[in-house]
């Protein structure tokens, strides 16, 4: 990763600029990464990305590999255990919403026959890009955002506000924000 590339703003320390360099944007089709994005996009909501970047690991080891079967089945010992330990956010809303959220998704992977069929149809299978420049505030939210923030609360999930959605939908790249000049814009990029 070399320092004289031009990245987007946000990604000034190690842990960013990696996550940045290799993971934000690039579209995400394969249903357990994307229940780990939106378990994560939920517990980061009111913290900084940084802090759940510090503790992603430590969620992969408790959260069973972000297998929503395993997390669906979550009883109140095992609920007891998260919200004890130091290694994640202790929340008992967000510790709720995960274990909810993961049946939910359980129920929208039979419907759809997954969940990346399902959300993926928000914005027609295809990345959306955004025009902004370099230094200019990505949106917090966009109207598709909305529509599938909806949607997402009517099957019963939590945690999932247009602002949290459009983060997951940035960090799975359904939306490509990188700042025009970014180098990883040109690397997301869709194939014609």
């Amino acid at each position: 990763m070399s320092a004289a590339r031009r990245r987007c703003a946000w990604a000034t320390n190690p842990l960013s600029i990696a996550y940045h360099d290799r993971e934000w944007g690039v579209p995400v089709r394969e249903d357990r990464k994307l229940f780990e994005f939106l378990l994560l996009e939920g517990a980061q909501a009111g913290l900084s990305w940084d802090t759940i970047l510090r503790k992603r690991e430590r969620y992969r080891e408790v959260f069973d590999g972000f297998d929503p079967e395993k997390v669906a089945r979550y009883g109140a010992r095992k609920k007891a255990r998260l919200l004890a330990d130091p290694g994640i956010v202790r929340n008992r809303a967000k510790i709720e919403a995960a274990v909810g959220n993961a049946r939910a998704f359980l129920a929208v992977q039979k419907e759809f026959g997954s969940f990346a069929r399902y959300a993926w149809a928000f914005v027609g299978g295809k990345p959306l890009r955004s025009r902004r420049a370099r230094g200019a505030p990505a949106p917090s939210r966009s109207e598709i955002s909305d529509a599938l923030s909806k949607d997402l609360k009517r099957r019963g999930f939590k945690f999932v506000g247009t602002t949290i959605v459009y983060a997951f939908m940035q960090a799975v790249g359904m939306v490509d924000d990188h700042a025009v000049g970014c180098f990883r814009r040109t690397a997301v990029a869709p194939r014609r």
